[in-house]
């Protein structure tokens, strides 16, 4: 079943259109990583994915943040944006989280966004907080715009297990991934287009 979301994102009458197909579930594939963590991989969650990533563009969220890098600080090579209380957010976004909390069976009240502007953008290895405070989390990220590889390694190191998300693809770390494992967006050397990921997370996995 294709549920559709006619959501109002600003207070004029701009509106987007995007479709969660719930039926793409059907098509997952599941990747284990170890015995205790796998990836479940959702192809064609969501459509209109391109026109999302324009609106989301325009949203007063978005920050620069800085970190230290040796004896100076520097910008992080991407933009990130939260909405840490979900009736701030646009419906599409708050939407979203219901459908994936109703299918995943996790309240998810919490959405933090990456913005990476073109192929000099990326992150390095991490897990995300809160999720790796707790033995297992279950977070899914929707990849929105051109695809980028997704990589996954042991924490401490070790070879990494890489996926390519298409733009509306939903990956789901489960298990022990945010307390085993560590994930990146590597840069690339091929130029890319704007591409923005929407990491859904729970207070009850903190």
């Amino acid at each position: 079943m294709t549920r559709a979301y006619q959501a109002t994102l600003f207070d004029d009458d701009e509106t987007l259109t995007s479709a969660v197909d719930i039926a793409a579930f059907e098509n997952a594939t599941e990747h284990r990583l170890d015995e205790q963590s796998w990836i479940t991989h959702v192809p064609g969650f969501l459509t209109g994915h391109m026109r999302l990533v324009d609106e989301l563009a325009t949203l007063d969220v978005w920050e620069q943040r800085q970190r230290w890098m040796y004896d100076r600080m520097v910008d992080e090579p991407r933009l990130t944006g939260e909405y840490a209380d979900l009736t701030a957010a646009p419906a599409l976004l708050a939407g979203l989280a219901a459908t994936l909390g109703e299918r995943l069976g996790v309240p998810y009240d919490r959405i933090w966004m990456n913005w990476y502007r073109d192929h000099h953008d990326g992150t390095g290895w991490h897990a995300d907080r809160p999720a790796n405070q707790v033995p297992t989390a279950i977070v899914p990220v929707l990849s929105l715009g051109p695809p980028r590889r997704f990589l996954l390694r042991p924490i401490g190191g070790g070879p990494s297990t890489v996926f390519t998300p298409a733009g509306g693809d939903l990956i789901i770390m489960q298990g022990r991934c945010q307390r085993d494992w560590q994930h990146c967006v590597p840069k690339q050397k091929t130029p890319a287009g704007a591409r923005i990921s929407l990491n859904f997370s729970s207070v009850t996995q903190s």
